[in-house]
């Protein structure tokens, strides 16, 4: 902590455990005032209390609270030295929190401000120490105040990105790549986060080492409101970036009842998620392929369907019973799994409805990577059994009606400009690295120019 010059007066963990960060602290910083603990486990401040009888530092003192209830600013306000806050918040996500029955959670609300579907799906669900870090950059707003914290690298990135959104005060931002299977057991990527605060400082990018040793580093921050990997590679391939790209990518077919709306076809029967062969019409039928058929290249044949009872989202399904009257007769038998889905995106919506769908999704070619690999990997998709491909949520594509434009636009995305564009962007380390809103940046059209003009210099 010397080298990044953090030399605090008042240093507080707000989760202390049994207080090891705080003995460590007493050592590190001679100089600190006062060092305070605060922790909600009884148990874990007679352990500390029992340690710190044996060896006394008259700094060093330890309250009981629950975080989520402890009036921080208060206890902060108290002093007007540099105030460093360090520790580890768990790292769990909310939906975890509550699996395991824990009542120790914040009031649930939307906190990030998330509208439509995303406040609906996924995006809802948060780790418990992205909330409690969020808090505590509040706390240390308009004050010499660092925040040096343990944390999930996502989490890290998720807390840069509230801070650029919200507009708040950041001198430096700057995170260490910590081996965190060696040190917690845990299969994630992680580091220790130093976030360094001021009055008026508004520096929203951080520098990112490979490890605590490590002397060389690359800049993360951002150029047209998003957040990317390698500043200084973006800025040389910026002129492709398009607000508007013009082709837009889609993620594919989502329903939630995959034993109801999926099947395996073998011979002339359809067998859905239950074993069961069932007898139907092709009307709503179309050939299926999964992520990870996208990514390991098996996209010329599939024996998966599935059921898409819409063209558009919102789209009344009650012409199936007269169109495919055995497909809504399945439907309506299996009605109640369909009924039972937990996604609020349902409600209020035809019965049995889909998502993920438009006349996108019926075009014959599609350029299509699945979002969950971690290679830039893009496909070119034909039409299987002389029906239109539909992929499930986890694949990102692009369709096209003319098999030339396709193949066009295929050699595109994956020439070096392309690639090395996207991998300027792209946080390999979250759990869906490839993201409809980092795909729609690049200008094909421009690209496309560029590509024709070099070729044509090199005649």
């Amino acid at each position: 902590m010397i080298e990044l010059d953090i030399n605090p007066k008042v240093i507080i963990e707000p989760t202390c455990g049994i207080g090891n960060f705080i003995e460590a602290a007493a050592n590190l910083f001679p100089f600190a005032s006062n060092i305070i603990g605060v922790e909600i486990n009884p148990s874990y401040l007679r352990e500390f209390t029992e340690k710190n009888e044996l060896l006394p530092d008259q700094r060093c003192e330890v309250k009981q609270g629950d975080f989520f209830e402890f009036d921080w600013t208060s206890l902060i306000n108290q002093f007007n030295h540099q105030v460093l806050v360090l520790g580890n918040f768990p790292w769990v996500t909310n939906s975890q929190q509550g699996t395991m029955g824990s009542e120790n959670l914040p009031k649930k609300s939307n906190f990030q401000k998330h509208a439509g579907l995303d406040a609906l799906t996924g995006k809802s669900n948060f780790d418990i120490s992205e909330w409690m870090l969020i808090k505590a950059i509040h706390w240390l707003q308009n004050r010499d105040a660092t925040l040096a914290m343990l944390c999930k690298t996502s989490v890290a990135r998720k807390l840069l990105n509230y801070i650029h959104s919200n507009k708040l005060n950041l001198g430096s931002c700057v995170t260490y790549k910590i081996d965190a299977k060696k040190y917690f057991h845990a299969n994630v990527d992680a580091c220790l986060l130093v976030c360094k605060f001021d009055s008026n400082s508004q520096n929203y990018f951080c520098d990112v080492f490979s490890s605590l040793e490590s002397s060389e580093s690359h800049r993360i921050g951002y150029q047209n409101n998003l957040l990317v990997k390698d500043i200084n590679a973006f800025t040389k391939l910026s002129h492709l970036y398009a607000v508007n790209s013009g082709a837009k990518w889609r993620s594919g077919v989502k329903h939630d009842c995959s034993n109801v709306m999926e099947f395996r076809k073998i011979d002339n029967l359809f067998v859905n998620g239950f074993g069961e062969a069932i007898e139907l019409e092709e009307t709503y039928l179309f050939p299926l392929l999964k992520g990870s058929d996208v990514a390991q290249n098996r996209i010329n044949a599939t024996n998966r369907y599935i059921l898409v009872t819409q063209k558009f989202i919102g789209e009344s399904t009650e012409s199936i019973r007269h169109i495919a009257p055995k497909t809504w007769r399945y439907l309506e038998d299996y009605g109640e799994y369909l009924d039972n889905r937990k996604s609020k995106i349902y409600q209020h919506n035809p019965r049995f409805s889909v998502f993920g769908v438009g006349d996108y999704s019926f075009k014959l070619w599609k350029i299509a990577i699945c979002g969950l690999y971690k290679k830039l990997d893009f496909r070119l998709v034909g039409a299987i059994a002389n029906k239109s491909v539909i992929f499930d949520d986890t694949v990102y594509f692009i369709s096209f009606e003319n098999e030339q434009v396709a193949r066009e636009n295929f050699e595109l995305l994956n020439s070096p400009a392309a690639i090395s564009f996207y991998s300027s962007m792209v946080f390999w380390d979250e759990k869906r690295p490839i993201k409809s809103s980092i795909l729609n940046c690049l200008n094909l059209t421009l690209l496309a120019d560029l590509e024709y003009l070099t070729a044509d210099a090199r005649r």
